[in-house]
């Protein structure tokens, strides 16, 4: 569980953007942190250090004569590990941009930023802290070129249900966005609430396996799926997956947080370090137990987007505790099981790690997400977005699986982040009223870019009734 915008900093307040232009952080005004030239390589005349209190700024002031969206890059040193900064555009909400480990100055796209008319504020806030910043770049943002995404199934067996959800999906891409709710019961407030009900409900298989069975866990996810199926709408499932050994179960690490890497001693590169060792068994019983599950949805004809191993490069499940290379192996055991061994052929597989390293291929994967959380801010994400993209070379549909705060229609549109749903997260996230007002809630939801359950019935054969 777990941005949008730049990095970076301005040289002077009466300049007016209009090309692209480079502004040097030394030249911002700086709050807690101060001017370095010790490390060599730097442009203009020094850099910004020194990012070690939550309260270290950058501010500055941007005078732009037009109104006008900008790709934005930072140029940045490393030498601490990897980072990440917070920034934020016209004193709405903040948007966290990761800055990996380097030693050398290094140029890194940061998303986009849209300027309005007039003085525009951009704030660099700490975040994680300990990097040094050079400058930033801003250049006018070229409109999107048509998307490449494909709707063809990674698995060659899909069933028609499956084929239908991807195809569904690829047809609204860059039109509409399809809002979703986790949790069946928040979902239910957001009816009630709203006054209007989410097109995708998200629901959990973590109460199927063994490590939660044997102390007393159980689930009815399976049947909200295909109760939420059978009133029209989509479905996608996650899977916080407890380790099947090695739960500490202790009171600061009670079982039932068994999924995080900090609550088990299991290691996931032992375990698949060969198939005759006792945890690798284990996985594999759990992998199944699962399929069991995911039977019971595809014999009632129920499509899933399904999202396992999510957040994995966050390192803080024990799936991404040990990298990239072994959490990609499982995820690579998981599908073949699940489809040549099981014959699981509804499932539409969703990546859910951004970094190029993380990326299991796109032999594999049908759907690339983000989980995306920055209370109080309501802008696109489009630098998560704009990461994807590249990613796979505009050559998938992409969605944001998990959200604190809802997107803004107009910003979504005129940033071009074009995430073919949302779902928000379950309890305080969704009703608590800091995370997302009603208010809020009720303006995103009758916008005619968000698509309701109402609006996508027949969306299996293509005839849902969306607004045009």
């Amino acid at each position: 569980m777990i941005s949008r915008l730049l990095f970076g900093v301005f040289t002077a307040a009466s300049s007016a953007v209009a090309q692209t232009v480079t502004y040097q952080a030394e030249s911002a005004a700086l709050s807690g942190v101060t001017v370095g030239t010790s490390v060599a390589g730097y442009s203009g005349t020094g850099y910004v250090e020194g990012f070690d209190t939550a309260t270290d700024t950058i501010t500055f002031t941007i005078n732009s004569t037009v109104a006008q969206l900008y790709d934005l890059q930072i140029t940045y040193n490393g030498p601490y590990g990897d980072k990440y900064t917070n920034v934020v555009l016209n004193s709405a909400g903040g948007s966290r941009v990761s800055l990996p480990a380097t030693t050398n100055w290094t140029t890194v796209p940061a998303g986009q930023g849209l300027l309005n008319v007039g003085s525009n504020s951009i704030q660099i806030q700490n975040n994680w802290g300990w990097y040094l910043i050079d400058a930033i770049t801003l250049s006018p943002s070229a409109k999107r070129a048509p998307h490449q995404v494909t709707t063809t199934l990674v698995n060659k067996n899909a069933n028609a249900d499956a084929k239908a959800l991807l195809s569904y999906l690829g047809s609204i891409y860059g039109k509409y966005i399809l809002s979703g709710q986790q949790d069946r019961d928040s979902l239910d407030w957001v009816t009630t609430n709203v006054g209007k009900t989410p097109a995708i409900l998200g629901l959990d298989l973590m109460d199927y396996t063994d490590s939660r069975t044997s102390r007393g866990a159980s689930s009815t996810e399976i049947e909200k799926a295909i109760a939420f199926s059978k009133e029209g709408g989509i479905v996608t499932f996650v899977w916080h997956w407890g380790a099947p050994t090695g739960l500490y179960d202790t009171a600061d690490h009670p079982w039932y947080s068994g999924f995080y890497t900090d609550a088990t001693d299991f290691n996931i590169e032992t375990a698949l370090a060969d198939t005759t060792n006792a945890n690798y068994t284990l996985l594999m019983h759990d992998i199944d137990t699962i399929a069991n599950q995911l039977k019971r949805l595809q014999n009632a004809s129920v499509p899933i987007i399904f999202r396992p191993l999510h957040e994995a490069e966050g390192a803080w499940f024990w799936w991404g505790a040990k990298g990239p290379e072994p959490a990609k192996k499982l995820y690579n055991i998981l599908y073949d099981r699940l489809i040549n061994m099981h014959g699981l052929n509804n499932l539409v597989w969703e990546w859910n790690s951004v970094k190029a390293e993380w990326y299991p291929g796109n032999a594999v994967v049908d759907i690339v997400s983000a989980d995306t959380y920055s209370q109080g801010d309501h802008g696109p994400i489009s630098a998560t977005y704009n990461n994807l993209l590249a990613l796979t070379n505009d050559t998938k549909i992409i969605a944001a699986a998990e959200i604190g705060s809802v997107m803004e229609p107009a910003q979504l549109q005129a940033y071009q982040a074009d995430w073919v749903y949302f779902c928000v997260w379950t309890g305080e996230y969704i009703y608590g009223g800091t995370w997302n007002s009603v208010d809020l809630l009720k303006s995103v939801y009758s916008s005619d870019y968000v698509l309701t359950l109402d609006e996508i019935q027949g969306w299996k054969s293509r005839n849902a009734t969306a607004r045009k």
